[in-house]
């Protein structure tokens, strides 16, 4: 056979061959998923829980989530301010019902106050360092004359009230879940006694003067003990005739507003 004849030869070969392999069987191929969506796999990247009033319940801090961020309003301003001392509170009534029903926590960005709604924001500054913070008034206090609010021990840090423990500040008001000058339900406390039976017997006198009023006796974490006169319908005017005409050789007269 001529080198010519050869060559043709095997060109003949390797073209039935590469024509059996394209007749023949495939490599089969696996079916890869598509990668997950990360957006539906998380949420939508700029999802947030709606807001909703501050101090009910559905705004309450869940376990987990942050708990001081709370933000005053961008738009508006304050609707009242009030100048004053400001304390702070802590261990003995953390993880305790405050005056809103939750459980109070030491480590939120919240205050007591007197008067203002359950629920109200409010903007705290401390007057000396110009440092700043918004917190929830969740509960009722502080009773000790001169003082206007008792931040938690967070808001405290935040506002540099906690080392000295008392501070002047200026409180504003900026979101109230009712109008301020509007309804609520109010009474007159009076405290703290030392003693149980010096309680017991200023309510006993009370409740002989304000046949229409219920006289409650009760004690603090801290162990001093309180009397709160609950006027007829709470009513706001009547709690504020008998704030005046009341005295004690003991303690000191509020007016507080319970809702």
């Amino acid at each position: 056979m001529s080198i010519r004849s050869a060559v043709h030869a095997a060109f003949v070969l390797l073209f039935v061959l590469l024509l059996a392999d394209c007749n023949g069987h495939k490599r089969s191929g696996a079916t890869v998923p598509p990668p997950p969506d990360i957006a539906a796999a998380s949420g939508p990247a700029n999802s947030a829980p709606s807001e909703s009033l501050p101090g009910t319940p559905e705004s309450a801090p869940k376990d987990g989530q942050t708990k001081d961020r709370l933000s005053a309003p961008a738009n508006g301003n304050p609707i009242f301010v009030e100048t004053g001392l400001a304390s702070w509170y802590g261990a003995p009534y953390h993880n305790r019902h405050g005056s809103n029903g939750e459980v109070y926590d030491m480590n939120a960005m919240t205050a007591a106050h007197r008067t203002l709604p359950l629920g109200s924001m409010v903007r705290v500054t401390n007057l000396k360092s110009g440092h700043s913070a918004v917190v929830r008034i969740t509960d009722r206090g502080p009773f000790i004359p001169g003082r206007i609010l008792d931040l938690s021990l967070a808001a405290a840090k935040k506002v540099d009230v906690w080392q000295p423990g008392v501070a002047s500040v200026r409180m504003e008001v900026l979101r109230t879940p009712v109008p301020l000058s509007q309804g609520g339900r109010w009474a007159v406390q009076i405290g703290a006694f030392g003693e149980k039976d010096a309680a017991n017997s200023l309510a006993d006198r009370l409740s002989r003067r304000y046949l229409t009023a219920k006289v409650l006796c009760f004690s603090s974490p801290v162990g001093d003990w309180w009397v709160r006169i609950r006027v007829r319908n709470d009513d706001r005017k009547r709690a504020e005739e008998v704030a005046h005409d009341t005295q004690t050789t003991q303690g000191s007269i509020f007016l507080v507003r319970l809702d």
